[in-house]
């Protein structure tokens, strides 16, 4: 079997800028996958220093931390990788507003994997909440796509 090193090279590439884990092309019978191993590493919590707090000027509230979307009990997940679209074409408005009603089963989005799109469905009946990526956005196995509440 002949290896293009090109090839390997310029999907590396495209994972290094895309920040995905793993690529796939297949072309007839021949089949290319380059994948890469990621080290997460938890870091310890650190503390807001009081200070911080006491610098805002008067009449203005102190930032809030943004909460981790993945650790949202609505959460919806990603079930595969790919690309995420909100609309079912560039000139449609998106599946779903922020802040619309949902049923369970409902489609909130595609993901686009292999030249395939996929429908996201809601797994729940509730109101999506906000979106956790954007059109276009490349996406995770596992990665918090929207809230449902």
């Amino acid at each position: 079997m002949l290896v293009d090193k090109d090839a390997i090279r310029a999907l590396a590439d495209i994972l290094t800028d895309t920040g995905l884990t793993e690529i796939e092309v297949s072309e007839g019978d021949n089949r290319l996958r380059v994948a890469r191993n990621v080290t997460v590493q938890a870091a310890a919590p650190v503390a807001a220093a009081p200070v911080a707090a006491a610098a805002a000027p008067a009449g203005e509230a102190a930032p809030a931390a943004a909460a981790d979307p993945a650790s949202h009990p609505g959460a919806v997940p990603s079930p595969m990788v790919g690309v995420a679209y909100l609309t079912p074409d560039p000139s449609s408005p998106p599946f779903v507003q922020e802040g619309a009603q949902v049923a369970a089963g409902q489609t909130i989005m595609l993901i686009e994997a292999m030249k395939t799109f996929n429908q996201i469905k809601a797994p729940r009946a509730g109101t999506l909440v906000r979106y956790c990526v954007a059109s276009g956005d490349p996406v995770e196995f596992g990665a918090p796509l929207a809230i449902i509440e």
